[in-house]
């Protein structure tokens, strides 16, 4: 175990500097972050000095070996466009993008497992086909078509919830169903899945003959045995949650580190790309890891496969 643990780990290593090289190289091919900052009347020693500043005279592997530096250190530099420090901007929308991610998966999870499990329990029934069809739809639509439909219906139409900002639960409606649509259609057919091949068992059977309610056999005994799949899987969903909010809080002005990064891109703010891009690669890294290593604690075989 000691041995699979350090192996995962050098491979997260591996990958999160594989991943801050191309996010480094990225971000000065979209061009001069100072022509976003600077208008047509700067002199030539103003540009100079600035890029002195901001260490952008110096040669590429040197701004990296700087980059990676300051990055181990902590110090995430200085955005261009707020002329702040990058970790206190973080710092600020971060709670905002936790908040809107937790929703989705709670969206998720109280959608997703109940449905997955009457689907299979009522195979082929209304129910069943509404649910794939609904679960298809999930899968098939972009997350920011989804948001913009909720948008027309809910806020254009019928006025019922507001169409951006953050504030109460009505805020967190329509883009926390939006961005955990797509998980909610994956899980439950997940789900179904996991759950037809447990009711197809033999001691699913002997329990049915002995007189078992039912209901206690599929909640209490199906249930539990079909969640490895989908608990795995359901592990893996808030990095991939956070790091969708990029599309979702941009569509509902939510005021988050999505929202932040396509400011910083449209402003070509390099330095807060970079530090909002890592900082989704490294969570989605760190959840991997942690997931395969206590996926291969509670199965052995996944340690020496």
């Amino acid at each position: 175990m000691q041995r699979f643990i350090i192996l995962r780990l050098l491979q997260g290593l591996l990958a999160v500097f594989a991943i801050s090289l191309i996010v480094f190289s990225l971000s000065r091919v979209a061009g001069d972050p100072l022509a976003a900052i600077l208008d047509d009347e700067s002199g030539k020693e103003q540009i100079e000095l600035l890029r002195a500043q901001w260490g952008l005279d110096e040669p590429l592997h040197v701004q990296y070996f700087t980059y990676m530096r300051r990055l181990l250190t902590g110090d995430l530099g200085t955005s261009f466009k707020w002329d702040r420090p990058v970790a206190e901007l973080i710092l600020e929308r971060l709670p905002a993008t936790l908040q809107l991610s937790a929703f989705a998966l709670l969206v998720t999870g109280v959608i997703a497992f109940p449905v997955g499990v009457i689907s299979a329990v009522k195979k082929d029934s209304w129910f069943d086909t509404g649910g794939k069809m609904f679960a298809i739809l999930g899968q098939s639509a972009p997350t920011f078509a989804v948001g913009l439909i909720l948008m027309w219906i809910f806020a254009v139409q019928l006025g019922w919830l507001p169409t951006s900002g953050k504030g109460g639960v009505k805020h967190m409606l329509m883009p926390g169903f939006a961005l955990g649509y797509y998980n909610v259609a994956a899980i439950m057919r997940l789900t179904r899945s996991s759950m037809l091949d447990v009711l197809d068992t033999e001691y699913v059977k002997l329990a049915r003959i002995k007189g078992i309610p039912e209901w206690r056999i599929v909640w209490k005994h199906c249930f539990r045995n079909a969640l490895i799949g989908p608990l795995t899987y359901f592990s893996l969903i808030f990095a991939i949650v956070i790091t969708g909010s990029v599309v979702i809080e941009t569509v509902f002005a939510w005021p988050g580190l999505g929202l932040m990064v396509i400011e910083a891109i449209n402003s070509k703010d390099h330095i807060t790309v970079q530090a909002v891009v890592m900082l989704f690669a490294l969570l989605y890294v760190a959840v991997n890891i942690v997931t395969d290593i206590t996926y291969a604690y509670v199965d052995p075989r996944i340690r020496y496969g």
